[in-house]
């Protein structure tokens, strides 16, 4: 939101009162209190009437600074915030000095500068982060349009701004006016169905909003030096996070806010749906299953969309006995054939549903303010929305799905959770609507992954379209409604790499594009990328996404990429545990991995999964494609993982791929764990290993790590390199079977051992 008007003038019926010095500074234990005023004080008439502003800075953790700011302090009811649940009480060192006053956290400090003239300087040791400065801090009353709270921290030349949820707008978030609020938008437009007010810059830090409302983010865009954010009310929150690399702010952001679980190895296999609006029944999904098989094409999931259930009464969590009429035999079958089965759900219940009455009876529902329940025909004709802060409500939808579950469910697509009305409704704890627009996603999406994790223990895992900040420990998330163009595809990853950025550590897509139907280029491109992802799921509107109805090709690519993701698991699900442990994401802006190399810090159609390898997909018909290789320091050159070709990083390449191929490159230096199984996803990722050596330096190591099914290591140990001798040791845990390759030639296996040396010819 924009207050002012151009540099001098405010919009009008604007009054603005920025924060122009420190009058007074509490030192306490643990913070430091300021009492900022608005105006300079000369004499004691200075000090009546106009706005002060109370700003209280603190560390809920190491590393990062909290700064809480109020205007009023008792005339609104307690906010409701980001759930922080890594808060705690780390040691503070405070000093009050003549000149300013400093509170300092781990290597992060704020400098509060006495008398005339605000500032908060934010340094991590001596290097400046940002500021806020002269009219920085704001108390704004717009008449009708209510009084807000503003911030602006500043920006420096080439710094840019990037995450505040799945956005699909340019990565780069320069320049742009951000609302912080969910909706059902689709991915071709400014909306999101995953807010998160959290940005990250490449000056090494980052800036969490800890507000649970609608925040609006003027990022560049209203002064070019600054990032400006605005909440309505009488006080504003917010947290900045130390880095210096972005990995670690991240890192720092999902220790306060929580980290994912490990998802079951199963999940990172394909997952085939019945798609949306399609005709299908039990005899439409075992003929694509049969056929799947058939083609040899791998599957771990299936999926059910919504008219698993009968139109007009989602959600009543009972089959349609007219395409279903025996779903418990019907999944023990599907379960026989070794899949994992999904079942669409969401958090309404229609009109005709017969549970519409009892939960209307016992109040289950949202209402509206004058005590009878809220109802809206935009989905289903007539529904309610079940209210999550009634625990009794909370219980019954619960209870529907353990049913579920009971009968042959493995999990649940979380679909939905943003058109959630603002205004005009109350809830059962009697939280402020507004503020509760964006947290019930949050709510919804802990009632169903809560109960999973009751009921199938470490197997627990939702396909998640809605989110708030602090969403990560709910896994997985999707990217929601996008078209079948190499556009939407193209903003699909800008939307993944901006969430990724923000601590989501599992990301996944419509395969093909979930509206229209796709060319083949873009299908058979869309399947690179999409197998190229933490999680891959072919799912569309009104066609079916099996590959054979494109085109032949399709079940060759699709094929392939299954394989290969397969053959890759035993390094993505260390990395993907690697995630739960450090909040790092497994797929990686170029930015968070190579965050001193300058042409990376604007690439958004090529991102990292995991540290060792890159992933640019194509998006043309004649499949050529731009991409960038950075320099790494003292190390060789990049190597194709499927041709064995290598070339030089620092510099951009041009290549044109078929569709068995893409730029898919192994860093220099490294080392990738490679499966023996090409047919599922989850198996004993440390018998018949191969250790795959990149371009590894004469006189340097290389770490490796492969877990098991829970997490924990199976193995874990380095490869060096002495001329043309490599030494592998085990140094933890156990392979079996294993061996080495370099450059595609293959070590002798050793069947039982720790240590292999072996000398390429």
């Amino acid at each position: 939101m924009k207050f002012t008007d151009g540099q001098w003038m405010l919009q009008p019926g604007v009054a603005a009162h920025y924060a122009a010095e420190a009058y007074a500074i509490e030192v306490h234990e643990d913070r430091l209190v300021v009492l900022a005023t608005t105006r300079p004080i000369k004499h004691r008439g200075d000090t009546l009437q106009g706005p002060t502003l109370t700003v209280t800075l603190s560390s809920p953790l190491e590393g990062v600074i909290r700064v809480s700011v109020e205007h009023y302090t008792a005339s609104q009811a307690p906010r409701l915030h980001i759930p922080m649940v890594g808060a705690g009480k780390p040691a503070v060192r405070i000093v009050d000095g003549e000149t300013h006053a400093t509170l300092t956290s781990g290597a992060l400090s704020v400098d509060v500068k006495k008398g005339e003239g605000w500032s908060l300087t934010f340094r991590e040791g001596e290097r400046v982060l940002t500021k806020s400065d002269w009219r920085g801090l704001g108390y704004i009353q717009w008449g009708t349009k209510g009084n807000h709270v503003h911030e602006q921290l500043t920006l420096g030349v080439g710094e840019n701004v990037y995450g505040l949820g799945e956005r699909f707008t340019p990565f780069v978030k320069n320049g742009q006016v951000v609302e912080n609020t969910n909706k059902d938008g689709g991915t071709a437009c400014e909306q999101v169905y995953k807010s998160v007010p959290f940005y990250l810059t490449n000056r090494g830090y980052g800036v969490l909003v800890n507000e649970a409302g609608p925040v609006s983010f003027e990022v560049g865009s209203e002064k070019v030096a600054r990032v400006q954010f605005s909440r309505e009310g009488e006080s504003l929150d917010y947290c900045v996070i130390a880095g210096p690399t972005p990995k670690e702010v991240v890192s720092r952001l999902t220790a306060l806010t929580g980290r994912a679980p490990l998802p079951p190895a199963w999940s990172f296999g394909l997952w085939l749906t019945t798609s949306f609006t399609t005709q299908y029944d039990e005899a439409t999904a075992t003929h694509f299953i049969d056929e799947m098989k058939r083609r040899e094409l791998p599957l771990s999931v299936f999926h059910f969309d919504c008219f698993w259930m009968r139109e007009f009464q989602w959600c009543d969590f009972e089959w349609d006995r007219r395409g279903f009429p025996e779903p418990e035999a019907m999944l023990k079958r599907l379960h026989a054939k070794g899949l994992k089965i999904s079942l669409w759900i969401n958090p309404y219940v229609a009109q005709k549903s017969p549970l519409f009455a009892e939960g209307v009876k016992h109040g289950y529902f949202i209402k509206r303010t004058n005590g009878l329940t809220f109802q809206t025909d935009q989905w289903q004709p007539g529904m309610a929305i079940v209210d999550f802060t009634n625990p009794a409500a909370k219980a019954w939808y619960q209870g529907h799905l353990r049913r579920l579950l009971a009968t042959g469910a493995d999990c649940f697509k979380t679909d939905f959770g943003e058109r959630i009305p603002s205004e005009g409704v109350t809830y059962f704890d009697g939280s402020d609507p507004v503020e509760m627009h964006n947290l019930y996603a949050l709510q919804y999406n802990e009632a169903v992954f809560e109960l999973l994790q009751e009921v199938q223990g470490d197997d627990a895992i939702v396909f998640a379209r809605s989110t708030y900040a602090s969403g990560q420990r709910f896994p997985v998330h999707w990217g929601g409604d996008c078209w079948s163009t190499f556009e939407s595809m193209a903003e699909s990853l800008r939307g993944g790499l901006s969430l990724t950025s923000c601590g989501f550590a599992f990301w996944s897509h419509d395969i093909g594009g979930f509206e229209g139907n796709p060319p083949p280029a873009v299908y058979k491109r869309w399947i690179q990328f999409g197998l190229m992802s933490s999680h891959s799921r072919l799912h569309g509107s009104s066609f079916y996404r099996v590959p054979w109805l494109v085109d032949e090709e399709s079940c060759d690519v699709l094929r392939v990429f299954t394989r290969l993701k397969h053959q890759l698991m035993p390094y993505l699900y260390a990395k993907a545990h690697e995630a739960t442990q450090t909040g790092v994401p497994l797929m990686r802006a170029m930015l968070l991995e190579h965050p001193h190399d300058p042409a990376c810090t604007t690439l958004d159609r090529q991102y990292h999964l995991g540290e060792s390898l890159l992933v640019a997909p194509v998006f043309t018909d004649s499949g050529e494609v731009d991409f960038y290789l950075p320099a790494l320091a003292g190390a060789g050159l990049w190597t194709h993982l499927l041709s064995g070709e290598k070339k030089a990083g620092g510099s951009w390449h041009r290549e044109t791929h078929g569709y068995l191929s893409m730029p898919l490159y192994a860093a220099p230096g490294s080392v990738i764990a490679w499966g023996a199984e090409t047919e599922r996803p989850d198996y004993d990722y440390s018998r018949g290993t191969v250790l795959r050596v990149f371009e590894l330096a004469d006189g340097a190591s290389a770490a490796f790590t492969v877990v098991g099914m829970d997490g924990s290591v199976a193995a874990r140990g380095t490869v060096s390199r002495r001329g043309a001798q490599y030494t592998a040791q085990v140094s933890e845990g156990a392979l079996r079977d294993w061996g080495l390759d370099v450059d595609g030639r293959r070590s002798p296996v050793v069947t039982e051992g720790a240590t292999l040396n072996w000398a390429v010819a």
